[in-house]
């Protein structure tokens, strides 16, 4: 499955919203009636983007024609912008403290100035500038990266400014989500300037240098406050307690989305999905245990194994249910990280799917209801909509792996006419994969093969996989310090 591109032509579009020519400019800036200007809010400073006279591209970069950034070659851009947004760049931190005194402010012309490499690759070469500034002033980091080529864009401005915080967001999608081979090229260009703790996991995956996982913590659960309380109620009650369910669930979905404080939201949902996981886990238990099978006559045994896989079939449905909420949220970071460490769940499924007569008579949907599951959390991390750690990626393919491979050879031949979500978690997680240090990738492109079984030709997604490992594994490994 390829990666969702997403649209940047909204960019400009935020950018003209959100700053516009100032209506009363300071009369002492030199630029004050320059219509090449915009302005964020709380602006006391004039800053001046120029492209660089000292650039060798100069002289062929094409002007900027986007709206307000509309310039002619050679010309600036004025920016009015707050000193105190400008205080989260280190770079902009150290010219504006106590050591630039006003003489120096002054013989500047009553502004900053900041030098623009201009190139013909960058036929707008404010416009990554003015969106790092914008950054500056509003901290939208999930906003403003919405793809790597966004990360991209952002990331050698981030570093030039020291502006820590927008270096890390770009950091943390990149080395979470998929990227083109043009993409992965451009962060090998990059990879001199990052700094190296925090670009390690990074730089891990295109080279076969391995990288050793971080430490990981755990937060203690506080006590509900009346919102919290609220909400678990709602969701409760939309899952069991009212009639008409599908518009009950579609009315607690708006209130969830409305509701302004995310951090609410995320603990209540993880509240619920962690309940919900742990009755199909206890279900699924006592299924699969064999002093249950002992202890109770086949008859009574039947009996309660129907009850015990239906209640667990729909609770997978609560569960997914959930799910969707978590990822339309983009919460579902604790879900992911759950979900991966279910190998005890994993096995009591493949106990289940291994005994056909069982769970065709009694929940013959519940293998796809988990695929379901599975597919909705793994596809929700290639798009970036969830971010999580690649230790977490690893664990949840290597997790649920065995059952899809379970799945295909036993589900897909009753519904190869109507089912593709076994096919899709495929392709999802070889994009997965394709995130992870080559070491790791190998281990677990060795368990894809059976990927290939229906048809060679009919397998593109295992054949892109394994040629896109095979460049990796052959290049040169990336050394240290440059």
């Amino acid at each position: 499955m390829s990666l969702r591109k997403r649209q940047r032509s909204a960019s400009s579009s935020r950018l003209a919203a959100f700053c516009s020519p100032p209506s009363s400019p300071p009369p002492s800036s030199a630029s004050a009636s320059s219509p090449d200007s915009l302005s964020f809010p709380n602006a006391d400073l004039l800053l001046r983007l120029h492209l660089d006279p000292s650039s060798p591209d100069d002289a062929d970069a094409k002007p900027e024609t986007d709206c307000h950034l509309g310039m002619a070659p050679g010309t600036f851009l004025d920016l009015h912008v707050s000193s105190a947004s400008l205080l989260r760049s280190r770079y902009f931190a150290a010219l504006l403290s106590d050591r630039w005194s006003p003489s120096t402010f002054a013989a500047a012309g009553g502004r900053l100035s900041l030098a623009v490499a201009a190139a013909p690759s960058l036929p707008r070469p404010f416009h990554a500038h003015v969106e790092v500034l914008r950054l500056l002033h509003t901290l939208d980091f999930a906003g403003a990266i919405r793809s790597p080529g966004d990360a991209l864009d952002l990331l050698p401005v981030a570093l030039q400014l020291l502006f820590d915080a927008c270096v890390e967001a770009c950091i943390r999608f990149l080395e979470a989500v998929p990227w083109s081979e043009e993409e992965e090229a451009r962060v090998i260009d990059l990879k001199p300037l990052l700094p190296a703790d925090e670009a390690a996991d990074l730089l891990a995956r295109v080279s076969p240098s391995p990288v050793a996982p971080g430490p990981s913590s755990a937060e203690g659960e506080a006590a509900r406050s009346p919102s919290e309380a609220m909400l678990h109620g709602l969701i409760h009650s939309a899952i069991h307690g009212h009639p008409v369910h599908a518009a009950t669930k579609a009315f607690v979905a708006m209130l969830l989305k409305d509701y302004p404080s995310r951090d609410c939201v995320r603990k209540v949902l993880d509240e619920a999905f962690q309940s919900r996981l742990d009755t199909v886990k206890e279900l699924m238990g006592k299924y699969a245990s064999p002093d249950f099978r002992v202890a109770v006559d086949s008859d009574e045994r039947e009996a309660i194994q129907r009850l015990n896989l239906q209640s667990a079939a729909l609770n997978v449905k609560h569960l997914y249910w959930l799910i969707e909420r978590m990822v339309d949220l983009r919460v579902a970071d604790n879900a992911v990280t759950l979900w991966s460490d279910q190998a005890a769940l994993a096995t009591d499924l493949q106990k289940l799917l291994s005994d056909a007569d069982m769970w065709r008579n009694m929940t013959p949907g519940l293998p796809m209801l988990v695929t379901r599951c599975t597919l909705r959390l793994a596809n929700s991390v290639i798009t970036g909509e969830t971010l999580v750690p690649r230790q977490v990626r690893m664990k949840l393919v290597s997790c649920w792996l065995p059952v899809l491979n379970v799945c295909r050879n036993i589900v897909q031949p009753m519904h190869c006419h109507k089912s593709t979500n076994c096919q899709e978690l495929e392709e999802v997680f070889l994009q997965i994969i394709s995130t992870l240090p080559v070491p790791e990738a190998q281990e677990l492109l060795r368990q894809c093969l059976g990927f290939s079984t229906r048809n060679v030709d009919d397998c593109p997604h295992l054949v892109a996989a394994f040629k896109t490992w095979f460049r990796r594994a052959g290049r040169a490994p990336l050394g240290g310090d440059d």
